[in-house]
């Protein structure tokens, strides 16, 4: 079975059989205990379930490889990559409940094999002003990234980690083998920086 990535085509909503309205702890529970089905099934080779599990982290693999690499080619190809890798080794996953943590670990390895091969490398200023002309979601992308290649190289990836994937701080230490109060210290730090590059944007009235 191939996978083929094609950014914007996956959704991020998960199925609802009730109206309830959950605490947040309460979702969380409820969304980790519907990926953990997907992936049992996964691991018994069950396409339309892994497909399925692929479409619901679309959206999270985007998040972390723009974290890492400036050009949504690169970005691309690491995420097919990731999905090809998921594919062939579901089945060494060890606990269910790990599979978004593992899966991020296998994308970020993949955007810093593309990274060291330099592929397609190119500046954020660089990329195509068209672009972001064509669609308000490009135009929030394009923002998204500069805001993001604004911060130093090692608060990014933890910023994304922390505030678009929703990890704990613990999680991320263990996902980028740092010490806790590391990764505490790197996302205030990182905080402090996107708030003055914000601050700086309305100052002087958006994006040119």
């Amino acid at each position: 079975m191939i996978l083929v990535f094609i950014p914007g085509t996956f959704s991020q909503t998960l199925p609802s059989n009730s109206h309830k309205t959950y605490t947040y702890e309460e979702e969380r529970t409820r969304h980790m205990g519907e990926i953990e089905q997907l992936v049992r099934r996964a691991k018994k080779r069950d396409p339309d379930a892994f497909t399925e599990l692929m479409q619901l982290h679309e959206k999270d693999m985007y998040r972390t490889a723009s974290a890492i690499l400036p050009q949504d080619a690169d970005i691309a190809d690491a995420i097919q990559e990731t999905i090809l890798t998921v594919w062939e080794k579901i089945d060494t996953l060890q606990k269910n409940r790990y599979f978004k943590t593992w899966m991020i670990r296998i994308l970020i390895n993949k955007c810093k094999d593309i990274l060291r091969s330099g592929r397609r490398m190119i500046c954020v200023e660089e990329l195509p002003e068209q672009a972001a002309k064509d669609t308000v979601e490009a135009e929030a992308n394009l923002e998204w990234k500069e805001a993001l290649w604004g911060l130093d190289e090692k608060y990014r990836l933890i910023v994304v980690l922390f505030y678009a994937e929703g990890l704990r701080t613990a999680e991320i230490g263990k996902l980028l083998q740092l010490p806790d109060s590391t990764v505490r210290t790197r996302l205030a730090r990182g905080r402090e920086q996107l708030a003055r590059y914000y601050a700086e944007t309305e100052e002087g009235g958006g994006r040119k």
